[in-house]
């Protein structure tokens, strides 16, 4: 078997990400030899491979999906955004320059699709089945010339393309009809079908509309999946304009101790591995929310200022929202503060900036005895160490070189009273400091918190993954999923009008 699929949407979050994870975990557990593979992605949520390949982590946790490493083949091309008109180039997992949306619709991506189809060819040729996954619509007719992760990729290696549509939006069926007539007659051929994503009730009163949706498209539904909280994996959205309000969500255990954490972080601009976030969420107790207001941060038992894509931009709005100066009393209160890469670097007193927002010298917090300049070499690392008497492991992706004169060491960072700062993503995924940091910032707060003493982020990450398999595998027509997989889209599919414009 060397069989391949594409997962398409007819939106952007329509659940690509999470239908592909579910269909890899499905696919391994049947003893399919599988790998995910998204050509182009654009993401603030990054990770870095053992090579030291910046991928996004949506890629990374399909990887996870498939029990297999996660590497840069799996993700060719990643678009980092630095604002509402350029992105960083990332190609083969190292950064290849700053280019804005025009220039590279208009001939750059073109030039990166040899290197896209020989990654996916390398896959092909090393897995039993590649599960692709498209990014957007694949009817945005105004970039179809220059596709290279929807049809475009579909086209060149003759893959089957299933459409998902998220039915809790609405508008579920003129999405799939519009979807598929606004494609042209060959990349129709390979649109073999749709599946709804996030039902809510009773199935049998959707299906005279999939039987109808069946006879305007003659195409089938390959499946109903049902909503179900807490089951996204890593997002790849870093640039909504706020996310206040927005509640972690976490299947867990009720408290261990008399008192719950508050965790407040900041939704700072370009936001980037906000998913670090996830596993304070995953402990029983910990309540986190996304803050942009100053008064927000009076309950918070622990303050998060996450990482960023902008830290000068990031700087220039902590003090815009007044959230400059709730943080500096915070700290000469003595209150828990945690600065995570770009976060760290606003607390420092100086910022030298030639590379990201070429703003040249900054002033930062100066809460943290730190002098940060940009170089223009990333740093991609997966570092190890120790904290709070733990192991730690983590992963580094920033520009910034910190010069640390003062504090306590800290992951690579620096501790000042309860002031923490640190490059290092992920490391409170590892349970024993996870546990560790809670408890000093439970002394330090006066709160009778007290950690699980058996949460495992890994295992719940698993359970998750696992979760998915379970969806697709319940509520797909598995056996159709998998002749599509292996013998391609059904010939004869007919076409609908009026196809993609001249």
């Amino acid at each position: 078997m060397s069989g391949g699929l594409l997962v398409a949407g007819t939106t952007s979050d329509a659940g690509k990400s999470v239908v592909t994870a579910g269909i890899c975990r499905w696919l391994v557990r049947q003893g399919v030899k599988v790998a995910p593979f998204k050509a182009q992605n654009m993401s603030l949520n990054s990770f870095v491979t053992r090579e030291g390949a910046e991928i996004g982590r949506a890629q990374a946790m399909q990887a996870q999906a498939c029990r297999i490493e996660p590497s840069a083949l799996m993700n060719p091309v990643l678009l980092k955004p630095g604002g509402e008109q350029s992105s960083q180039v990332v190609l083969m997992g190292k950064p290849v320059g700053e280019m804005s949306a025009r220039g590279y619709h208009g001939g750059r991506q073109q030039k990166l699709f040899g290197t896209v189809l020989d990654c996916l060819a390398e896959l092909r040729g090393t897995y039993d089945a590649v599960i692709c996954e498209g990014a957007g619509s694949p009817a945005e007719i105004n970039l179809r010339r220059t596709d290279i992760v929807n049809m475009g990729i579909a086209r060149n290696a003759g893959l089957p393309v299933l459409v998902v549509g998220d039915i809790d939006r609405g508008g579920v069926f003129a999405s799939f009809f519009g979807t598929v007539a606004l494609l042209s007659e060959e990349d129709q051929k390979l649109v073999a079908g749709f599946l709804v994503n996030k039902f809510r009730g009773d199935v049998s009163l959707l299906e005279p509309g999939l039987d109808m949706l069946h006879g305007l498209t003659g195409r089938r539904t390959y499946g109903v999946l049902p909503f179900r909280h807490g089951l996204g994996i890593d997002e790849e959205d870093g640039l909504r304009v706020s996310l206040r309000g927005t509640v972690r969500e976490s299947n867990t255990a009720p408290p261990v101790g008399e008192d719950v954490l508050r965790v407040a972080v900041c939704a700072i601009p370009l936001m980037s591995n906000f998913t670090d976030i996830d596993a304070l969420a995953a402990e029983p107790g910990v309540v986190v929310r996304f803050v942009d207001r100053p008064e927000e941060l009076a309950d918070a038992d622990l303050v998060v200022i996450p990482g960023t894509r902008g830290t000068v931009r990031a700087l220039e709005w902590l003090h815009e929202r007044g959230l400059a100066d709730a943080l500096k009393r915070r700290v000469a209160e003595g209150r828990p503060v945690l600065g995570i890469c770009g976060g760290f670097q606003v607390l420092g007193e100086h910022i030298e900036d030639e590379v990201e927002s070429r703003q040249g010298e900054v002033e930062g917090l100066g809460v943290l005895p730190v002098r940060v300049r940009f170089a223009p070499k990333k740093i991609l690392t997966r570092p190890e160490g120790e904290a709070l008497g733990e192991r730690v492991t983590g992963y580094e992706i920033h520009h910034g070189v910190a010069d640390i004169h003062g504090g306590t060491p800290f992951l690579d960072g620096i501790r000042v009273g309860q002031t923490w700062g640190t490059h290092w993503h992920g490391s409170l995924e590892s349970d024993g400091f996870r546990r560790a940091f809670l408890r000093e910032v439970a002394t330090a707060t006066g709160r009778r918190f007290v950690p699980a003493p058996d949460t495992s982020f890994a295992a719940l990450r698993e359970e998750q993954l696992d979760r998915l398999g379970d969806l697709i595998e319940q509520h797909a027509d598995t056996d159709a999923l998998w002749r599509l997989i292996e013998s391609g889209a059904p010939q004869g599919l007919p076409f609908i009008p009026p196809g993609a414009p001249a």
